[in-house]
């Protein structure tokens, strides 16, 4: 079987293109990114243009992977369950005595 170059779907960051190259080349996500961070700074934001030619010709990946990371907040995450807790009831306060002052 033949490896072909996709976006992740495991690791989005923002589109999964870096992380998808580097799945490709079989090495850590943080390294192309932290390496396209400082190339963006020496090359003067040019980078910056090929990283959205990149994210518009890159197909996305299978779709058997899970989207996006283990985080609740984004709202896609279903292997975390909802509980509610029973709120305690509060006491009464008597605000109107004055008598104290």
């Amino acid at each position: 079987m033949q490896k072909r170059l996709t976006k992740s779907r495991s690791n989005v960051v923002l589109t999964g293109t870096l992380a998808g190259i580097a799945e490709f080349f079989g090495i850590d996500p943080t390294i192309v990114r932290v390496l396209y961070v400082f190339l963006s700074f020496v090359l003067f934001g040019s980078p910056v243009l090929l990283y959205i030619v990149l994210a518009l010709l890159i197909p996305a990946g299978s779709k058997t992977n899970s989207y996006g990371h283990n985080n609740p907040y984004y709202g896609r995450n279903t292997s975390q369950k909802k509980t509610t807790k029973e709120r305690k009831q509060a006491e009464p306060v008597d605000d109107d005595d004055w008598s104290d002052f």
